[in-house]
């Protein structure tokens, strides 16, 4: 099994293989997303560390049931081989309705398969007034090719 666009990447197919992810993830099924990983891969979420697809169902599980209405964009920061770094902003509310907006960025490591075979992901949030949303789109599906960037709304 292969999951194109397969390393090494060019400037083209980095940016690819970053809207896949950002699509996989916007769909927020840790099942789905799961297989864009080795059986063996290895995360650094913040201060948590899984590995294998397992430990990945169980991290997006619990994330998802606390991050309501999660809206992602994800962007092509460099790339080189079989790396890509990206950076990335997301939306969501909690239980309790207050919004949050989360700033991170991602180093990502891909086998020759293309699957994902290490994900280091440093993330910061801020609460932030409903009106301060800036992702708008509908949440049941990916982000539409028309909607601004992260560089072109400022972030």
């Amino acid at each position: 099994m292969t999951r194109p666009p397969l390393p090494p990447f060019t400037r083209d197919s980095a940016i690819q293989k970053v809207r896949l992810a950002e699509d996989g993830w916007n769909t927020r099924d840790p099942h789905k997303v799961s297989l864009a990983y080795t059986e063996d891969c290895h995360w650094r979420n913040r201060a948590e560390f899984v590995t294998g697809r397992a430990g990945i169902v169980a991290l997006l599980t619990r994330k998802w049931t606390r991050e309501l209405d999660y809206r992602l964009i994800k962007e092509l920061w460099a790339f080189d081989g079989h790396r890509i770094a990206v950076r990335f902003a997301y939306e969501y509310h909690d239980d309790s309705g207050q919004w949050y907006r989360a700033y991170g960025n991602e180093n990502w490591e891909f086998a020759d398969d293309g699957l994902m075979r290490r994900r280091l992901a440093s993330i910061n949030e801020a609460p932030i007034a409903a009106a301060e949303r800036k992702f708008h789109w509908d949440a049941s599906g990916p982000r539409p090719a028309d909607h601004a960037s992260l560089s072109e709304l400022g972030f």
